[in-house]
């Protein structure tokens, strides 16, 4: 579905029917409360059943009540701000505990984006990475750890790797001013989506580079300038984004990344040993 529900809603309000305007103005005044309700809870408000609430998704053109709702949860992802998304997981957490919901839902995120992720378009990214001359790395805000993961442990892979910093947009793209055709360019973006990231993965674009994007889906702004697309759940539950699919990916790419170049990654690791033990870096375990 190319428009997003609310806009679709708006252009079928003269086809619903008394019941269904009734939960279709519900949505578009409450999207926020909406996207966390069960159908039978949305029916009761708008005093419609729930098998309404069901025919209401399918003449929306979903297969049913639970891919409407994920609908309005992107949207709820979009556009509110970060209060109002701290309420909405309130409403959602009021009769579950929180630290069983954050894991199921976690885990769901993960359960979800192995089935979505896209092998092939994985493999591409890998490929690009072993042959690249230069990797930039970007991830603002929210994003940015992933960025630094992903950055601290490519360096040590690949020979020429560089993470641009957490700034503002012109600075992001002062940085990246020297990427080239032979270089690739890592965006990482999930909802809210940092102008700095978007930015920098279309002027990469425009410079020819490569670019693979870490996001969330294809509606994503950094999606459009992609050349591999590497989709992973993040829907928060609450005011913080669940990055733990993302995480996931980004440890799947370096370990293919490491198997791919066994042998100078296992040289670059003996070195570094020598030197971390020689420096005391790491405590010894005393057993």
């Amino acid at each position: 579905m190319t428009q997003d529900i609310l806009s679709v809603i708006h252009s079928k309000m003269n086809t619903f029917s008394k019941s269904q305007r009734r939960i279709a103005s519900y949505i578009l005044e409450s999207y926020d409360k909406a996207a966390f309700q069960t159908a039978s809870v949305l029916g009761k408000t708008v005093q419609a059943s729930e098998s309404t609430v069901v025919r209401f998704a399918a003449q929306l053109g979903y297969d049913g009540y639970p891919e409407m709702q994920k609908a309005l949860q992107e949207i709820v992802l979009n556009r509110l701000t970060a209060p109002q998304r701290l309420e909405a997981g309130e409403n959602r957490m009021s009769q579950e505990n929180v630290l069983s919901a954050v894991l199921r839902a976690d885990a769901e995120h993960i359960r979800a984006t192995l089935h979505t992720i896209d092998e092939a378009q994985f493999a591409s990214a890998v490929e690009m990475l072993l042959a690249a001359r230069s990797v930039y790395v970007i991830g603002a805000r929210a994003s940015a750890p992933l960025a630094t993961f992903l950055f601290y442990y490519l360096r040590y892979m690949l020979e020429d790797v560089r993470l641009i910093g957490e700034t503002s947009a012109s600075e992001a793209l002062e940085q990246a001013a020297r990427i080239s055709p032979q270089d690739v360019l890592v965006g990482i973006s999930f909802p809210r989506y940092c102008t700095a990231t978007v930015e920098a993965v279309r002027l990469a674009s425009a410079a020819g580079a490569h670019t693979i994007a870490l996001t969330d889906g294809v509606g994503s702004p950094i999606a459009i300038n992609a050349d591999c697309l590497l989709l992973a759940g993040s829907n928060a539950i609450s005011l913080i984004d669940s990055m733990t699919a993302p995480m996931s990916v980004i440890n799947a790419l370096l370990v293919a990344v490491a198997s791919r170049r066994k042998t100078e990654t296992k040289q670059t690791f003996e070195k570094l040993e020598e030197i971390w033990d020689t420096y005391h870096v790491y405590e010894k375990n005393s057993k």
